[in-house]
């Protein structure tokens, strides 16, 4: 009785309510918590198996180039693989393990095969045609031709060609190090992740509905394309206003972009290395991929 005089039946009955809803509430929680688990289970689960399934194809991409250059007479790579994480690591620290004289280790990026520098010619002798073929590429080599490589370099230097002690191998143009911001650019999607090495430390993503379709009816071919082109030039423009907005707010040592090759040349001046990915899904799962594959080096043995 003096519950309901005060009004407190009313509140213990809120009460009451609310926490049946808290209770409601924690159940959904630990319910998404047990399917993203699953989920990064399975991401995981998928990315080894797509690891396996790159490593075949470099493999069988080897034995195809080794038979094609047999046909021909031509020679071919001793050696091709992809390098990620752990193993891009083991081949660079090899690298850098080799010590020669003060002139015995050269190297060279080569940005273009078509136009191979006289010293990268005599430095690999008969063997300079297959540096042209891995272009653009760091190509090293020592002077008694003990150790050669070519690898693709995900963040290229501007060419040079050199003789030393040691090869001329800067890490933080192969793997993820410092702070960074990599961003995913599709005509129709736009994810951006700031980065501490391999750690995603923020991230922005959107994506733009694109007319995929020309009815019959309604208006012509010409007018759909006209129309759909002006949708991708304004989800471009929310692009380059995300990236200017990260320019100013977040201290990136250096910015890399990478999506569709058709769009791709919109940002080459504002971004320090620019790559061509395959990355689908998502803006997040998208950007996870695009990750991965602009960090994959390309090693070729000549």
């Amino acid at each position: 009785m003096l519950d309901e005089l005060l009004g407190r039946a009313e509140l213990k009955a809120r009460i009451e309510e609310l926490e049946e809803e808290l209770r409601h509430r924690e159940r959904e929680l630990e319910a998404e918590r047990e399917r993203r688990s699953e989920a990064a289970s399975d991401r995981q689960a998928a990315e080894e198996r797509v690891n396996r399934l790159e490593d075949r194809i470099a493999e069988l991409e080897g034995t195809v180039d080794r038979l094609r250059d047999e046909a021909q007479g031509e020679r071919s790579f001793a050696r091709t693989e992809r390098l990620r994480d752990e193993r891009r690591g083991e081949i660079l620290d090899r690298l850098e393990s080799v010590a020669t004289d003060e002139e015995g280790a050269f190297t060279a990026y080569v940005p273009d095969g078509h136009d191979l520098p006289e010293r990268v010619r005599d430095a690999f002798g008969d063997r300079a045609a297959l540096v042209g073929r891995a272009a653009p590429c760091l190509a090293v080599t020592d002077d008694a031709g003990l150790a050669s490589a070519c690898l693709s370099v995900p963040d290229p230097p501007a060419p040079f060609t050199e003789w030393g002690e040691r090869f001329h191998v800067e890490r933080e143009r192969f793997e993820p190090r410092g702070r960074f911001a990599l961003a995913l650019v599709r005509s129709d999607l736009f994810a951006l992740g700031v980065y501490e090495g391999r750690e995603r430390v923020a991230f922005q993503g959107f994506d733009s509905e694109l007319k995929s379709k020309h009815s019959k009816g309604g208006f012509s071919q010409a007018r759909f394309e006209r129309l759909r082109d002006a949708q991708i030039d304004d989800h471009l423009d929310r692009c380059r206003a995300a990236l200017e907005d990260v320019d100013v707010d977040i201290d990136a040592n250096r910015l890399y972009v990478v999506g569709e090759r058709t769009v791709l040349d919109e940002f080459e001046g504002s971004a320090d290395a620019t790559a061509a990915v395959d990355a689908t899904g998502d803006p997040e799962d998208a950007l996870a991929d695009a990750f991965r594959e602009f960090w994959t080096v390309r090693l070729r043995v000549p």
